[in-house]
């Protein structure tokens, strides 16, 4: 498959590096302000030390990626919240030319999932978006395999950020601001953390769950949230004492939408540490379900834009 990459961060990067692996060529990368184009395809190494050398991708405009000959549009730019742009209409003009999109970008099918839904089924191409929920953990295709007519509820960590400073606030009896120092530290939280410990990140994913989960639209504006940042190291060292501790989690269930602190066992399943994540599904016929593994990264999440890419290729 030709390949159009949208967004060259980390994970539109690890998207160009890791295609040819995975049997496609990358023919056209775009940043917010750049192209690269070569339609028999990029140089990764090309492309992205021009991108630290001189910040841009390439020569092009934006526009000359959308408009080159590709299969699949890979839409990898900052998820924004309300319009969901540039990246729903990056989408829309992929639709238009009846090509295939693959997001990482949770924007458009968090906040806009009507208006994506109604693009998909007015074009010939479609839309797959497995990387936009807990990055290598193929949450999506458990469900679109399972049936999500026949799985009740899911809930679980779904922050690395949020876990990574709940796990060293129980396990080193430290407070809130003291982690959240040591997370920027260690490049495990971003300069301006709010998206992550104010539980937005988690309720957008769980928002996409609800999408799927229901076919109806759902927003962020739906859901319940409450995120981390108030929490006191006082909260966890009292869990401790009945042996239980404190994960960030989000729910999808009976159709409600809720993220928030919650008090898990302490060996518990739901009791992942460091950044890894974990969704669990309760099915009608399988029972309780458990996928564990990294929520995010690079290499990571491009994985399962990958995969989505390789479903697309298949039908």
């Amino acid at each position: 498959m030709k390949l159009a990459v949208f967004g060259a961060g980390a994970v539109g990067t690890s998207v160009l590096e890791l295609a040819g692996d995975y049997g496609h060529d990358v023919v056209a990368v775009a940043d917010s302000a750049s192209a690269a184009v070569d339609a028999d395809g990029l140089d990764p190494e090309v492309v992205t030390r021009r991108k630290h050398d001189e910040g841009q991708v390439g020569d092009g405009e934006p526009a000359d990626a959308l408009a080159a000959d590709y299969d699949v549009l890979v839409e990898a730019t900052p998820t924004t919240l309300g319009d969901a742009e540039p990246g729903f209409s990056h989408v829309g003009t992929a639709l238009e030319r009846d090509r295939h999109v693959v997001l990482a970008n949770k924007g458009p099918v968090a906040e806009r999932y009507g208006d994506l839904r109604a693009a998909e089924q007015a074009s010939a191409g479609s839309v797959l978006f497995e990387a936009t929920v807990a990055g290598a953990i193929p949450t999506l295709s458990t469900i679109g395999d399972l049936g999500a007519d026949r799985v009740t509820a899911v809930r679980g960590v779904l922050n690395g950020t949020a876990n990574f400073i709940l796990s060293r606030m129980a396990a080193e009896g430290l407070d809130y601001e003291h982690v959240l120092a040591e997370a920027q530290d260690l490049g495990v939280a971003e300069a301006d953390p709010t998206f992550d410990v104010e539980g937005t990140d988690a309720a957008l994913k769980c928002v996409i769950l609800a999408n799927v989960l229901y076919d109806r639209e759902y927003t962020l504006a739906d859901a319940e949230v409450s995120g981390i940042a108030d929490l006191p190291g006082s909260a966890l060292k009292l869990a401790a004492e009945d042996g239980r501790t404190v994960r960030l989690i989000g729910e999808v269930a009976d159709g409600t939408v809720r993220v928030g602190p919650r008090l898990v066992p302490e060996n518990g399943t739901l009791a992942v540490t460091g950044t890894r994540n974990i969704v669990q599904l309760e099915t009608e016929h399988a029972g309780r379900l458990n996928i564990s593994g990294r929520g995010a990264g690079g290499p990571e999440t491009a994985s399962a834009v990958l995969a989505d890419v390789g479903r697309l290729s298949r039908r």
